[in-house]
C-alpha cells in the first residue's frame, strides 16, 4: 500500500516536477496538492521503492486533466489574476539573480513539446537515472537520452537565441 505518511519524502522531487511542467511556482504548488489529494482519496497498491514512480505519473496525468479541464472551458475577456505581476514576499533565493534564472529556465522547460519536457523534468530536475526515467516514461533509454539532448539544445536556444 501506499504509505501516506511517507508522501512527504517525495515533496521536493514532485514540486521540482510540477514547476517544470507549469512554468509558475504557484501553478506547481496547486498541481502537487491536486496530486496528493487525488492519490489521497483511496488506497493505492504500490510495488515497494515505487512511490515516486507512482507519484510523477499521476502528478503528470493530473497536470493533463487540469489543461484539457482549462481548454474545454470557455475563454473571457477579463483580466485574470494571474497574469498580475507581485512580489514573491516567500523569501525563496538569496541571490536574486539565481531566482530570476531559475524562474526563465522553468519557463523555458513548460514551453517544450511534451514528450521534450518529460523527458528534461525526469533527469534534470527530478534527478532519476536514465533507467528510471525510461520506466516510469514506458520508453527505451535510448530515446530518452535522444530527447534530453533535443530538449536541452531547445532550452539552450531559447534562454540565448542567436
Amino acid at each position: 500500500m501506499l504509505d501516506p505518511n511517507a508522501l512527504g519524502d517525495h515533496l521536493d522531487r514532485l514540486f521540482r516536477a510540477a514547476w517544470a511542467l507549469c512554468g509558475s511556482r504557484e501553478e506547481a504548488e496547486d498541481l502537487v496538492q491536486d496530486t496528493y489529494a487525488r492519490v489521497l482519496a483511496r488506497p493505492r497498491l504500490v510495488r515497494i521503492d515505487d512511490d515516486v514512480f507512482y507519484l510523477l505519473r499521476a502528478l503528470r496525468n493530473t497536470f493533463i486533466s487540469k489543461r484539457r479541464a482549462a481548454a474545454a472551458r470557455p475563454q473571457s475577456a477579463a483580466i485574470e489574476l494571474e497574469s498580475l505581476e507581485v512580489a514573491d514576499h516567500r523569501g525563496g533565493s538569496a541571490d536574486p539573480a539565481l531566482a530570476v534564472e531559475t524562474r526563465e529556465v522553468y519557463a523555458a522547460i513548460a514551453m517544450l513539446p511534451d514528450d521534450f519536457r518529460d523527458a528534461v523534468i525526469a533527469i534534470d530536475v527530478v534527478g532519476l537515472s536514465y533507467q528510471e526515467a525510461a520506466r516510469t516514461l514506458g520508453l527505451r533509454e535510448g530515446t530518452i537520452t535522444s530527447r534530453l539532448h533535443r530538449a536541452r539544445k531547445r532550452i539552450a536556444d531559447l534562454l540565448d537565441p542567436p
